[in-house]
């Protein structure tokens, strides 16, 4: 694997950021401004390449100077056992979603594409940020241990999501400890930049699926009441991962347009503005 490319390069314009990010979610008709989120009601393509969905479509010109610089959101593929596809979890909205809302809201230099990444992927290093959810069954390979531990050491940042509960928690614990043997994964306080570097959160944020919500649950499962953010640390102090548990930021994303309160109560408070914070944290540290 390629030693990863300097994610600072042409990314970044950090002066501006918080300007920005304060003034687009004040706006009276931002929830209208990107439309309805249909999920699985269009196109669906799992290849390296742009994904479309009904309503969604990222297709905005990217400045040429950075063309091969500007940031892109890259899903993490893995072997898993029982439910095969759990990778694909709010895919390809949560994946389009985002990456709209960043660069809207920051002045990092997006790119309107989205790819799909495998842990042995030789170019893993051209992407500073990779996102993986639902790890709780996953079962990654000796290969795939090797990827991602030469990844995560090589100054890349990995972002785990949307699992729930003690059996998902030690489903994942289990792969990233065969990953990294002596070291553990820390609990992050409020304090931590992550939570204020661009948007200041006043708590940890716990966000839930729409279908939870709607049901009128505030978590998805009876042992998954208190959300977690835990780091993973190289010896020089750089966290390499940030370990989402008892939480769901893609559902945020993946449901921005579906209901306008659901948007306000979680998207728009909560899902993006950790989102871009830990993007941010990720490009800068």
């Amino acid at each position: 694997m390629k030693t990863l490319r300097n994610p600072a390069r042409g990314l970044l314009v950090l002066f501006t950021v918080s300007v920005l990010a304060t003034g687009l979610f004040a706006q009276p008709d931002f929830f209208n401004q990107r439309g309805s989120s249909n999920p699985f009601g269009g196109r669906r393509n799992y290849s390296r390449g742009q994904v479309t969905a009904t309503g969604v479509k990222n297709d905005w010109e990217i400045d040429k100077r950075f063309e091969h610089d500007a940031f892109r959101f890259a899903r993490v593929r893995y072997t898993s056992w029982g439910y095969r596809d759990k990778w694909l979890t709010d895919y390809p909205e949560s994946d389009l979603n985002f990456p709209h809302r960043l660069r809207e809201l920051t002045s990092i230099e997006v790119h309107p594409e989205t790819v799909i990444v495998d842990l042995t992927d030789e170019n893993l290093g051209d992407y500073p940020f990779l996102y993986l959810v639902e790890p709780g069954q996953m079962s990654l390979s000796d290969e795939e241990v090797t990827g991602l531990r030469r990844y995560l050491l090589n100054g890349g940042f990995l972002m785990v999501d949307d699992f729930w509960g003690e059996d998902e928690w030690y489903g994942f614990y289990e792969n990233i400890k065969r990953v990294f043997p002596d070291r553990e994964p820390e609990e992050l306080p409020l304090e931590h930049d992550i939570f204020h570097l661009v948007y200041d959160l006043a708590e940890k944020p716990q966000i839930v699926s729409i279908g939870a919500w709607r049901s009128g649950r505030m978590t998805e499962r009876y042992d998954a009441r208190e959300p977690h953010y835990r780091g993973l640390f190289d010896d020089q102090g750089r966290m390499m991962a940030i370990i989402c548990h008892n939480t769901d930021l893609g559902d945020g994303w993946e449901e921005e347009g579906v209901d306008p309160t659901y948007f306000k109560d979680y998207s728009e408070r909560f899902a993006y503005p950790l989102g871009i914070n830990i993007v941010t944290y990720a490009l800068t540290h």
